[in-house]
């Protein structure tokens, strides 16, 4: 217990600080910050696993990010029955194409030696198949996105319960880093971050632009959720009765048969939200916990072991022989597979897809922001990272406007500083989270809950 003192007190003081948003604000604001810190906490440790256990810089979180979420609707979504009716088989036939494509492009590969005849068979056959596949994919294109573009414009998806969605976002996120690492972590560090960074922009560039996919910039709004709609429990008795039975107290200081059914009403309203921030809440913490034992239990594992002395030392882990390349794809598949699922848990939380929103500050450098404030390669630091700099990011701005009310109180409303402050508060964020960066690079570098290697 003793060594994680630290530990238990940092939590303690960032579940204080939320319990204090609940009382000062409402619960529905304090849940919703508390369900985006654990998606936020899934996704540094997805980031930690990469650079905390084995040193790789990925700044592509972005991209895995964006293939959970386009996860969600390729599972979620139904058909679109008219649309595979007048561009399904063109698409399918343009997947074969890239599958004969690989096929060959590797029987080339393992068939012939090295030299420029073979260099120039598999450019051939890579521009032989881009072609086709554009002539095939064109028509078929152009026919899918041409189906009530209004509404629907794309192939929809299978129609399964969301959460089979999580799993294919991790496995979709995992795949896509299998091919990236092999061909980009043989590069040099600085060189790495680059390319990851310009892949992710490549990935949600493709997401934007090929509407036939997941409706591109237009959006995909009302996505399944695993828990139930607040309209629902509005209507249910149930939970009206539920309702009742909590403020009874209260109802029944109102004498006024009229305006207790009118705050009764309310009360409705304001409890679903709740009850369904509850529910994702509970999901969200149960993927936290497993993520957390499974991966506290690796990082002192013989394979937690062997990854940090790759991290520390590369050289002498070589001359052990260990498989340095072969590790780092193992742990790049890995840590991008996690973020794939955080962003299946984002979108099926916001119930709606906008790939227009997937920018690098937000879903790339706040992520290492996290991991580098919380302690890297340190699974509870992380993921305490995640949660203070959300927090900051979230409530940054109110409590900017409370100080600049309670600091400005004596000057008339129509002051012009006082009125240019109040204007300014939105983008006290950003000078708030600045502020905290340097304070804990300062005193603390080595993050909130620094990494501490257990002997054992």
């Amino acid at each position: 217990m003793r060594n994680y003192k630290n530990v238990i007190a940092a939590y303690s003081i960032m579940i204080f600080l939320i319990i204090l948003v609940g009382i000062f604000q409402s619960w529905s604001i304090a849940l919703t910050i508390l369900n985006y810190c654990l998606i936020s906490a899934v996704m540094t440790i997805g980031a930690n696993i990469q650079w905390g256990y084995a040193g790789l810089i990925n700044f592509g979180i972005m991209g895995y990010t964006a293939l959970g979420g386009l996860a969600v609707v390729l599972v979620s979504v139904e058909p679109v029955k008219k649309a595979w009716q007048v561009g399904g088989l063109n698409i399918l036939a343009c997947i074969w194409i890239i599958v004969a494509i690989i096929f060959i492009v590797k029987f080339i590969l393992n068939r012939f030696d090295k030299s420029k005849l073979r260099n120039y068979s598999v450019a051939s056959v890579i521009l032989g198949g881009i072609i086709l596949l554009r002539v095939t994919a064109a028509p078929g294109i152009e026919a899918i996105e041409s189906v009530d573009p209004a509404k629907t414009g794309f192939l929809g998806g299978m129609g399964l319960p969301v959460l089979f969605s999580w799993i294919f976002g991790a496995l979709l996120a995992g795949g896509l880093a299998f091919v990236i690492g092999k061909i980009a972590l043989g590069l040099r560090a600085d060189y790495l971050a680059i390319a990851t960074l310009l892949i992710a922009e490549i990935i949600v560039s493709i997401i934007k632009h090929e509407e036939w996919l997941a409706r591109g910039v237009k959006n995909v709004i009302g996505l399944k959720r695993p828990a139930p709609y607040e309209i629902d429990l509005q209507t249910s008795e149930w939970f009206i009765n539920l309702v009742t039975k909590f403020n009874s107290s209260k109802l029944n200081l109102i004498n006024s048969i009229s305006d207790k059914q009118e705050a009764l009403n309310q009360m409705v309203i304001d409890a679903s939200s709740v009850y369904v921030k509850l529910c994702f809440t509970g999901l969200f913490l149960t993927v936290v916990i497993i993520l957390l034992i499974v991966t506290q239990k690796a990082l002192y594992s013989p394979w937690g072991r062997k990854m940090r002395a790759i991290r520390d030392n590369e050289e002498a882990a070589s001359a052990m022989g260990k498989n340095i390349v072969k590790e780092h794809l193992l742990i790049f598949i890995l840590g991008s597979a996690i973020v794939g699922l955080a962003g299946a848990m984002m979108v099926t939380n916001d119930g709606l897809f906008t790939p227009g929103s997937y920018r690098p500050m937000r879903y790339t450098f706040v992520i290492w922001v996290m991991v580098i404030v919380g302690g890297t390669g340190n699974n509870f630091g992380a993921i305490l990272g995640g949660f203070v700099v959300w927090f900051l990011w979230v409530e940054a701005a109110p409590i900017a406007l409370f100080l600049i009310n309670l600091f400005t109180s004596h000057l008339p409303e129509t002051n012009a500083v006082r009125v240019h402050l109040i204007e300014s508060a939105p983008y006290f964020r950003f000078l708030v989270i600045g502020i905290g960066l340097l304070l804990i690079m300062r005193y603390r570098p080595q993050g909130i809950i620094p990494e501490k290697i257990i002997k054992q």
